[in-house]
């Protein structure tokens, strides 16, 4: 009886005890799978908001608000995404996302893109009338989103410009606070420049137009030809090569 019983009971025993911890692993294995593999809505959106945040300036993050997807019916084809008309993928958007299933829907999630990248502010006040100079402006970084549409995120833009009203200290530079200084003067005479690999060659023209720094200007050259270049900060017309 000693060696009988537990021959007869060990095996139940133990089978009872395997078949538990295997449900009780695969119980868990599916609850974590479910948890941690995104939903196809989600993987919709983050594809399509990676394609329409291409090509903004700095680095671009897209995070969705709220409850996101997981409040969205159930699609038994794959969701399609899409922004409302009108709408663009910066800041705070709404993202629509469309089932076109036997019973089709369309719901809206929330989104904020984010995006970090360079701009400038001003360094002290300008006054208006002053033209800024590399002194009265800074570099800073931050998310270009939470800032005007308008803001300055290129150096270049500040190249002989002059404010056009007053800008306190800190506060981001705009484009339509700047307007470029007029370097050339329709009928004025010019020098026209032309640059390459290891030669400069000048001539003297007459512009056809006013321009500012960084403008194009057409001028007629002294022997009648018509040329066209840029205006530099000089008032001087550089041919493009």
């Amino acid at each position: 009886m000693t060696l009988t019983t537990p021959r007869t009971c060990l095996p139940r025993t133990v089978s009872t005890m395997l078949l538990a911890a295997c449900c009780a692993f695969a119980a868990q294995a599916g609850t974590t799978r479910d948890t941690a593999a995104p939903s196809t809505a989600d993987a919709v959106v983050a594809a399509y908001m990676q394609t329409q945040t291409a090509g903004l300036p700095g680095k671009v993050g897209v995070r969705l608000e709220g409850r996101g997807t997981d409040a969205l019916p159930a699609c038994e084809t794959t969701p399609e995404a899409f922004l409302p008309p009108g709408a663009t993928p910066w800041g705070r958007v709404s993202v629509g996302v469309r089932c076109q299933a036997e019973r089709p829907w369309t719901r809206y999630v929330q989104a904020h893109v984010s995006v970090e990248g360079s701009y400038f502010v001003a360094a002290r006040v300008i006054d208006a009338g002053k033209p800024v100079g590399a002194g009265d402006i800074a570099e800073r970084t931050g998310d270009l989103t939470r800032l005007p549409r308008s803001v300055v995120t290129s150096a270049a833009e500040l190249t002989g410009v002059v404010a056009v009203n007053r800008i306190a200290s800190g506060a981001p530079l705009r484009k339509e606070q700047v307007r470029g200084v007029t370097v050339i003067q329709q009928g004025q005479a010019v020098k026209v420049v032309a640059q390459g690999q290891g030669f400069v060659v000048t001539t003297e023209g007459r512009a056809m137009t006013g321009a500012t720094v960084g403008a194009v200007v057409q001028a007629k050259t002294r022997d009648g030809r018509m040329v066209s270049g840029v205006a530099d900060t000089e008032g001087q017309i550089q041919l493009a090569q």
